[in-house]
């Protein structure tokens, strides 16, 4: 392999599994904080206008959210939120967000559309996040693996 195609093939694959493992812990975290500090709720999942027989694998979701934290008239009245929940990307959507089905979240107070589902309505997410995170690492290594070898030459 010639250095410059390995000095350019190091740095995209470096900076792809950078990019990756970066994006992981950001959304690890923004998981996290939502179900810790969130306030709980119930959404229904909504049924999708545009779905063509593929629905989204992410559900769309409909749920009652208090007005947003200091405004005027804030813990009175309540507002409709349409959302897609955070942290969630299986390929295909699971039997248990069919449409009309009542699913448990939290979300974020200061800005309702941010949801994440609640701890027991995920079911793999430890496994997705580590199959995204060795993928990042992955890239990394090899990215740091061509630029050593480019490096060396």
């Amino acid at each position: 392999m010639e250095t410059t195609t390995a000095t350019v093939g190091g740095i995209v694959l470096a900076l792809f599994g950078s990019a990756l493992l970066l994006w992981c812990a950001a959304e690890v975290r923004l998981r996290h904080l939502v179900r810790r500090r969130g306030v709980p709720a119930v959404a229904t999942v909504v049924v999708e206008a545009h779905a063509h027989g593929e629905l989204d694998s992410a559900p769309l979701l409909s749920f009652s959210a208090m007005a947003s934290v200091g405004g005027p008239g804030a813990g009175r009245c309540a507002e409709a939120v349409l959302t897609r929940p955070r942290g969630h990307t299986p390929l295909r959507r699971p039997v248990r967000f069919s449409p009309g089905t009542a699913v448990r979240i939290s979300y974020d107070p200061r800005r309702p559309s941010r949801v994440v589902l609640a701890a027991a309505e995920t079911g793999r997410v430890a496994l997705t996040d580590l199959l995204w995170s060795s993928l990042g690492v992955g890239s990394l290594a090899a990215g740091a693996c061509l630029l050593a070898v480019a490096g060396t030459v």
